[in-house]
């Protein structure tokens, strides 16, 4: 179920930057054909560049079923498959639960949610049809964790995107498609260029993980593409707070909330 990256097909939403630009690099030098795609068409354009002429570059929205199809057929055109789907978009709404509008809410579930619920739609079939693949949703160690209450919409989507991840494991796997989810902690990426702040500022919450450049994740993620992982993290002292949660939620969620007093 594991697949051999060389020559095969990836397309990287949200690779214009950040942790999909560094995932598209690792892919392509692992000898991936790699299909950049980007809400900004221009971002896209410069790492296709980058990646050199057995790139393609497409502006899309996740949040239109006509853009991914777009990229799905000009994939297709181009190459005649597609093995490997990272779903990597996400914006940030933050501040005080209460003073977080519904608009805000929407907007960001539309996004972080909906759009990997859009790419299932465009892109399973193709793959179920081949009977080979893999998926890559990006979530968030704010998906494992309850400390993200600051940017609330953000963490429940994450947390959704999760759990999704791990049922389309359970179904995909014994059709041959594996599916990865990573957990990013720290990272060094342009992200705040897709946080809209509410109401009074304040640092962010979160356990103090390892901060990581992006180039590190994008390996990370090639690597558990290649050996067929599923949860994929970049910082291992979240897989220490995830055995905290789980052992008890209760005394966790109290020493959580002792900590922020």
């Amino acid at each position: 179920m594991s697949i051999d990256l060389h020559n095969a097909v990836a397309v990287v939403t949200g690779a214009g930057s950040g942790i999909g630009r560094a995932a598209a690099h690792a892919f392509a030098r692992r000898g991936a054909r790699v299909v950049v795609t980007d809400l900004v068409g221009e971002r896209a354009r410069t790492v296709a560049d980058e990646l050199g002429p057995q790139s393609l570059a497409a502006g899309c929205d996740v949040t239109s079923l006509d853009d991914l199809q777009a990229v799905r057929d000009a994939a297709l055109d181009r190459y005649g498959r597609v093995d490997l789907v990272m779903n990597n978009v996400g914006i940030l709404a933050v501040g005080p639960v209460e003073d977080i509008p519904f608009e805000a809410w929407q907007r960001v579930v539309d996004v972080n949610l909906l759009g990997v619920v859009r790419s299932n739609l465009i892109f399973l079939p193709v793959l179920l049809e081949q009977g080979s693949g893999h998926l890559v949703n990006t979530a968030s160690t704010a998906g494992l964790l309850p400390y993200g209450f600051d940017r609330l919409p953000y963490t429940a989507t994450k947390h959704a995107v999760v759990g999704l991840s791990e049922a389309l494991a359970l179904y995909l796997r014994p059709r041959g498609i594996g599916v990865s989810c990573l957990c990013p902690a720290g990272v060094a990426t342009n992200i705040v260029e897709q946080i809209t702040f509410y109401g009074q500022p304040a640092p962010p919450r979160g356990p103090a993980f390892p901060v990581l450049d992006a180039e590190a994740v994008g390996e990370l993620v090639a690597d558990g593409v290649t050996e067929n992982r599923f949860l994929l993290l970049t910082a291992q002292e979240a897989a220490d707070e995830l055995r905290e949660h789980g052992t008890d939620v209760d005394a966790y969620l109290s020493r959580l909330t002792k900590d922020a007093l």
